[in-house]
């Protein structure tokens, strides 16, 4: 399973991709694995800054298609299975908490809670 690293709270009509590259920041990766909307030059160009190689497949309106390592693109099921596993919050699937500095503190206890599963033993 993957484990959220950072997160970034924004409202429902925006769109993710705008906040990329305010997310990665200053990150050091050696991958980093996005779907097809994330598929902006603006983006790509940012994580080849970083460092890192873009596992993002092209849109299918873009002109010029780029390849990507599918089989490194198959891992992103991990990131999946956490939204997943924090939609069990019912508070965090149905965004219960209408301010926001509410429900950047939920998100924070969610992906605490994962992350301690790591170390405590809970059988």
């Amino acid at each position: 399973m993957g484990l959220p690293v950072d997160f970034l709270v924004i409202g429902g009509q925006v769109n993710d991709c705008t906040q990329a590259i305010k997310l990665l920041g200053e990150r050091q990766a050696e991958w980093v694995l996005a779907d097809r909307g994330y598929d902006s030059q603006a983006i790509l160009d940012h994580i080849e800054a970083m460092g890192a190689v873009a596992v993002v497949p092209s849109k299918s309106n873009r002109k010029q298609q780029r390849t990507h390592d599918k089989e490194l693109y198959r891992k992103r099921n991990r990131i999946e299975r956490c939204f997943s596993i924090l939609k069990y919050f019912r508070r965090f699937a149905t965004r219960y908490e209408k301010l926001k500095q509410n429900f950047n503190a939920l998100v924070a206890l969610a992906c605490s809670w994962l992350h301690l599963q790591l170390y405590v033993d809970t059988a």
